[in-house]
């Protein structure tokens, strides 16, 4: 596990919102590296208590010592809120999460990309039909067979969507499971299935990992 002193981590990011250059940086126009305020342990303890499971360490660091979200990745890690009694996380996307599943163990295995291969060779070809009323009514119906499989809640149970890269491109940190702790970056909207996010040479990446290379890598922007 890397080792973090996550007080520092909120230094860092307070010294880039300080910055007259901020604005150089990706996604700054969706955080303005703002934190949000951090969680007290008893409402961590309540969180997890409502989703049924223990948040990978770092991730608990982070929400307990820098921010319960804000500044980070792309426009952000999504914040976690209180609503209604509730606890979940706001943002593009971030409904995507089953709050009532994330306990269940993350079903790493993907698809089979032969189902992929052939969903795709179903895809009508507008060409083909005499006119487009045809084609529309036969794209809606494969489109529908297609987000059947393709986007079923089932393939990210124990995964939360914690962050957004636009486009409906988005990154969900593992909390169950043999892949917990890790991210994975959803590229589904652009045909392509989820993935482990990859940093460098590294096969898996943790949330440590993964918000340290965004802020070294926003550093370095800002000094550019």
């Amino acid at each position: 596990m890397v080792m973090v002193d996550w007080h520092e981590v909120r230094r860092r990011v307070r010294d880039l919102a300080a910055s007259p250059l901020a604005a150089k940086v990706f996604g700054y126009h969706g955080h303005g590296f703002q934190l949000d305020p951090v969680l007290r342990p008893d409402e961590l303890a309540e969180l997890e208590q409502q989703i049924k499971v223990r948040l990978p360490d770092d991730y608990r660091d982070f929400l307990l010592h820098v921010g319960r979200g804000g500044a980070g990745p792309f426009y952000g890690v999504f914040p976690v809120e209180r609503i209604d009694g509730r606890w979940q996380w706001v943002g593009d996307g971030a409904d995507l999460t089953d709050l009532d599943r994330l306990d269940r163990p993350f079903p790493a295995e993907g698809l089979d990309p032969t189902v992929l291969e052939a969903l795709r060779a179903e895809e009508p070809d507008e060409e083909t039909f005499e006119d487009i009323e045809s084609f529309d009514t036969a794209y809606e119906e494969w489109d529908r067979r297609y987000e059947a499989v393709v986007w079923n809640d089932a393939r990210t149970v124990g995964a939360l969507c914690l962050c957004h890269q636009g486009c409906a491109l988005r990154e969900w940190l593992v909390v169950s499971g043999p892949e917990r702790g890790n991210i994975w970056t959803d590229h589904r909207v652009d045909d392509e299935d989820l993935s482990p996010h990859r940093e460098g040479d590294l096969e898996r990446t943790s949330f440590a990992t993964w918000y340290l290379s965004w802020l070294k890598a926003a550093e370095a922007e800002v000094r550019s």
